[in-house]
Formats: C-alpha cells, sequence, structure tokens
C-alpha cells in the first residue's frame, strides 16, 4: 500500500520552492492514484502524430492493467497548442508544466513535443522536483553541454539537479548522419534553409557543421519566414544556384510542404532532404505526393515502426491491433517513455516512501533497460545511448525506408 507520503516533495524542496505549508503539496485525498500527464500539440497539424505518441503512451499503461501494485494510475493528455497558432504555444506549455507542478498527485510530464517548447517547462520541473520525459525533442544543448549556447544546460537545471529525461537520440546525431547519408548519395553542393526556430535552425546548424567533413559545399545558410504563403522567389533564386541538395532544417508545422511544392513548381532539379519533424503523413499531404516521390530524403531516430524487431514488432502488432492503425513515426517513442516512467514507478513504489525524488532517482538508474527500441541507457546527461538513425524517402505517397545511419 503506498504510504502517506506519496508524491510529497521533500521538506527541503518545498520550503524553498513554494512553501512546505502550500496546499498544493499537501498528502493527495486518495493516496493510492498515480497521475501521469503529457504535454503535446493536440491542436493543428501535429494532431496526428501528437495523437499517435499519446496512444503509446496508453498502449504502455495498458500493458500493467492500469496499476501499479494496488495504486491506479491515471492518466491525462493535456495540449500545449492554441487555435491561433495553430502549433504549441509558450504560454500553455508554461501553465500545463505550472499545473503538474501543483497536482500532487501527478509524478511525471511526459513532453513536450517541441524543443522550443522544452526551454519553457523544464526549468519549472527542474525548480520542482517533477520528472520530465520527452518523446522527441532533439536540440541537443537541452541536455549537453558545449554544444549548445553558453548556458546550455544548466540553465534548465536551477536546482543543480537532473530530472529531465529523453528516449529520442539528438540533433547532434541527426545533424551529421544527414551529410554522411548526403555524402553517399553523391551530392557535392547543398542550399541549406533553416525555420529559424530552436529545432530547425539547430539542425541545420549541425548540417552545415559537418558538411566540410563530408566534401559538402554550403552554398547558402539561410532562415526563412516559416508562415509565409509561398516561397517562390526563394525557389527562383535557389534554381539559379543548382544546387544537387536542398536542406531544410524545419518541421510540417514550420511550412516545409510548402516548400517542397514551390521548389518543384519552380523547376528546382535538387534534391530534398528534411529531418525528423518531417516524418509524418501529414508532411505528404502538405507537399503534395506528386511533388516529393522520389525527390525527398528523410531523416529519422531509430527505425520505421514497420522495420521493427522483437519487441519492437511486438509494439508494432499490438498498437495495430488496439488502434486499428499503423504507428505514426514517434508512436514508439511515446510508448518508450510511458514504459521508462511506469518501470520507474515500479522500481521506486517498493522503497519506504514513494515521493517525486525517489522516482526521479530510479529513473535516472535506468541502466540496461529492455524496450521496444532494444537494449539501451541514460546517460550522464539524461540522453538515450542509442544512436541509430535511419533514412527514409517517399515513393508512391508513402514513406520508404531507405537504409540505416550511423553516427560512427
Amino acid at each position: 500500500m503506498l504510504k502517506h507520503k506519496l508524491f510529497i516533495l521533500s521538506a527541503a524542496l518545498s520550503f524553498s520552492i513554494i512553501g512546505a505549508s502550500d496546499p498544493a503539496f499537501s498528502a493527495p485525498s486518495d493516496p493510492q492514484t498515480i497521475k501521469i500527464v503529457s504535454s503535446l500539440p493536440r491542436t493543428g497539424s501535429a494532431n496526428s502524430q501528437s495523437t499517435s505518441i499519446v496512444n503509446g503512451i496508453k498502449l504502455a499503461i495498458d500493458e500493467v492493467g492500469g496499476m501499479i501494485g494496488d495504486a491506479k494510475i491515471i492518466y491525462e493528455d493535456w495540449d500545449d497548442a492554441s487555435p491561433e497558432r495553430g502549433a504549441w504555444d509558450p504560454a500553455l506549455e508554461a501553465a500545463n508544466a505550472d499545473k503538474a507542478i501543483n497536482d500532487p498527485s501527478v509524478v511525471a510530464l511526459i513532453g513536450p513535443y517541441n524543443s522550443g517548447a522544452a526551454k519553457i517547462s523544464m526549468p519549472k520541473t527542474n525548480a520542482a522536483g517533477l520528472l520530465h520525459v520527452s518523446p522527441s525533442v532533439t536540440w541537443p544543448g537541452l541536455t549537453k553541454p558545449g554544444v549548445g549556447e553558453a548556458n546550455e544546460p544548466a540553465v534548465y537545471r536551477p536546482s543543480g539537479k537532473r530530472n529531465f529525461f529523453r528516449v529520442v537520440p539528438a540533433d547532434d546525431i541527426q545533424g551529421l548522419v544527414a551529410a554522411q547519408w548526403a555524402k553517399t548519395l553523391g551530392m557535392k553542393t547543398v542550399y541549406v534553409l533553416h525555420d529559424r526556430e530552436l529545432y530547425g535552425q539547430g539542425v541545420a546548424e549541425i548540417f552545415r557543421r559537418s558538411a566540410p567533413a563530408n566534401r559538402l559545399e554550403v552554398l547558402e545558410f539561410e532562415g526563412i519566414d516559416p508562415k509565409a504563403s509561398n516561397y517562390r522567389s526563394l525557389a527562383t533564386k535557389i534554381r539559379q544556384r543548382r544546387p544537387d541538395l536542398v536542406y531544410y532544417g524545419g518541421t510540417t508545422q514550420t511550412n516545409a510542404g510548402q516548400i517542397a511544392k514551390d521548389l518543384r513548381a519552380s523547376g528546382v532539379t535538387a534534391k530534398l532532404m528534411v529531418p525528423d519533424g518531417c516524418f509524418e503523413q501529414a508532411f505528404i499531404q502538405s507537399a503534395g505526393a506528386n511533388n516529393i516521390n522520389g525527390r525527398v530524403y528523410i531523416t529519422f531516430g531509430g527505425v520505421p515502426p514497420e522495420q521493427l524487431t522483437g519487441a519492437g514488432k511486438k509494439f508494432y502488432d499490438d498498437y495495430k491491433a488496439k488502434f486499428g492503425s499503423a504507428p505514426e513515426s514517434y508512436s514508439i517513442y511515446g510508448y518508450e517513455a510511458g514504459r521508462v516512467v511506469i518501470e520507474g514507478i515500479k522500481k521506486a513504489y517498493g522503497k519506504p516512501s514513494f515521493t517525486r525524488a525517489s522516482l526521479i532517482e530510479a529513473v535516472a538508474n535506468n541502466n540496461d533497460f529492455s524496450g521496444a527500441l532494444g537494449r539501451w541507457s541514460f546517460d550522464e546527461n539524461g540522453d538515450t545511448t542509442l544512436t541509430t538513425m535511419s533514412g527514409n524517402i517517399v515513393e508512391n505517397g508513402q514513406f520508404k525506408f531507405s537504409q540505416l545511419l550511423g553516427a560512427d
């Protein structure tokens, strides 16, 4: 049976953050309820991908019958996107973090989907000592020193302790293997675009840094307006430079589909390469299959769901059976994030008292985890030790696995 100390922060932390008498941190009325919440963009074009992530979380919970010991798991799916933006909203991401922190029954926050959103919620959950696990954010500076801004990642860890973990490989790996893949494809010149946002500009910058070692000449490195109605003038400029490849650091939500359409309409013969933020059916729908069939390369952390084997194949089959459709690319990371939280709860539950701090400790010591992605661990930064990436193409209006990409 769960103890009366369930989910209460340590006295020192309670005093230093909000004061020990704050009612938000009093003992829950039902000490046998464990709440896990997620903060993901459920409004806008990212909905399909985030639905697949949510389904992955639900599948992980269902596998334990929605129970840990005699405690019931409650899962709540929160939206961090607004109708006005059609994408994640800083105010909503901040509000979701605060809401999770101030609910004593919440033991873990899964999310966000976007790296920019993580910059907002990470310092909050860290100061409060709440477990935070992301299935999709990939900006290296969130966790890794020496690859981002000078104050990263310390700025996201005001407590000086680690509470944030991610189950997906970061962009310092993705940008590198993208450049390596471009080389093996025979590309010599590349025009690099980015959406000026943390994720898109970050992965584009890493691609640019990796280009010289892979004998790629970067003709331009240019930021775009991700809300522009079209990019015809930009496409004309690119056509005049005659690159072998256009690399776009961005997402479906920052107009990758429109860029693909305008490149094709303007007669640009270069192929287009995009990162995992475009590895969703919404990108194909936005770009139009005829504009990208045989013309687009997509990098992704791990392998597409249909290529999984072993425990991953079981996940794929179980997902299709439960939800009636094949999982999108990030669904397995939602599932793996859910399993990480659940396995951590199982370990921490057996201790004399179960607190948010004891759960973070259990997850931090997650070594040789056997999951749907294989065997892996969290390193000293809270990053997965997995580094396998895949290269994918579009054929007949569908994504098709091309080859494994390695950062070695």
